[in-house]
């Protein structure tokens, strides 16, 4: 029996294979840091890799191939690459396949290709709902291909994914926040949001350097992801990632390598939007109290006490800085994931009485 609750993925890059457009923002090779193309015998090397590195053999294992857009491919590689994953799971090695893709290369036809080599999932690269922004960003399909597709891939029995993109060229929040409420009514299983990096050697990094283009700050990517969260929260829509993957050359654009030119670059960039609807929960609990509080105790599950305390502990110095309130957190395991239990251990009352006992 395959123990799902811990699963391993195997990810495959295969950087503009099949790409047939040259979007604004992106350089697949700078992305995935990788800048030769798989064969069929790469995928199976990297398959054993892999399986001999996992820990748990009882675990779901998944072989996922990212990057250009699998399914625009020719024929026979496509079928050369499934094949060489399709035989680890026929020795049941592994259990499942996923691609990522773009919403114009679906159809009736290869989705009937993909369920021969037993793919499970299948990630339509959205990015945006509007059809001005997807020409703007040189998409060259629009929202009505990804409606299409995404109604298709359900139909067929497959499980639907999303990935949708924060501070595109000329997109507002609005129009973001209207993304994640047209992705909902397709009724993705998943969702992944990315927000727009400038990248060495892409048509946008010649319109932020002429000034045409100006990206989001980490603070607004961070405030706007948040509430994207919210909204796939409500839908019960897994969110299975917030920013791009930290690699040698996506990361700090100070460092030499980076190929990162500005834009809302952080390495923990999930975990900070996370910290920040922890914090704003937090807040809301405070304010609920009829009295001014001086000093709170946190109960929440060991797995969430990053989250509360904050990275490099900002939520805790926020909290002091802006509400004068000092917080104590402790892991308790009886208390389930994603909640928290909150105790007022001093009020601004009791504080004021310590002090005049003390003179």
């Amino acid at each position: 029996m395959k123990n799902k609750e811990k699963q391993y993925v195997i990810p495959i890059f295969v950087p503009h294979l099949g790409c047939p457009n040259d979007c604004i923002f992106c350089n697949q090779k700078s992305i995935s840091g990788q800048t030769k193309q798989v064969t069929k015998k790469d995928v199976e090397k990297i398959i054993i890799e892999y399986l001999d590195n996992f820990k748990d053999k009882d675990a779901y294992k998944e072989v996922a191939f990212f990057g250009g857009s699998f399914t625009a491919i020719d024929e026979k590689t496509q079928e050369e690459l499934l094949e060489a994953a399709y035989q680890f799971i026929e020795e049941k090695k592994i259990d499942s396949i996923r691609i990522s893709t773009r919403p114009d290369c679906i159809n009736k036809e290869i989705l009937k290709r993909l369920k021969k080599y037993k793919v499970k999932t299948i990630e339509l690269g959205v990015q945006s709902s509007n059809d001005y922004i997807l020409k703007r960003a040189g998409r060259g399909h629009t929202f009505s291909d990804v409606k299409k597709a995404s109604k298709l891939i359900r139909w067929s029995g497959f499980t639907l994914g999303h990935q949708m993109m924060v501070g595109l060229p000329d997109s507002t929040k609005i129009d973001e926040l209207n993304t994640a409420k047209d992705l909902i009514k397709l009724k993705p299983k998943m969702v992944r949001i990315y927000p727009v990096l400038v990248i060495k050697n892409t048509k946008l990094q010649k319109e932020y350097e002429e000034g045409i283009y100006e990206p989001n700050t980490l603070e607004q990517a961070i405030e706007c992801c948040k509430e994207l969260v919210y909204m796939f929260n409500e839908k019960k829509i897994d969110i299975i990632r917030i920013g791009l993957q930290n690699t040698d050359v996506i990361t700090d654009s100070t460092k030499e390598e980076s190929e990162v030119v500005a834009g809302p670059y952080h390495p923990a960039f999930g975990q900070l939007v996370e910290d920040s609807i922890w914090y704003d929960s937090i807040v809301n609990k405070i304010k609920k109290f009829n009295v001014k509080v001086k000093e709170v105790e946190i109960r929440v599950n060991p797995m969430n006490v990053n989250h509360v305390i904050g990275h490099k502990k900002e939520n805790a110095q926020k909290l002091k800085d802006l509400y004068e309130v000092d917080i104590k957190v402790k892991a308790d395991e009886n208390i389930k994931l994603g909640k928290m239990e909150l105790e007022v251990l001093k009020t601004f009352t009791d504080f004021k009485e310590e002090i005049a006992e003390t003179k």
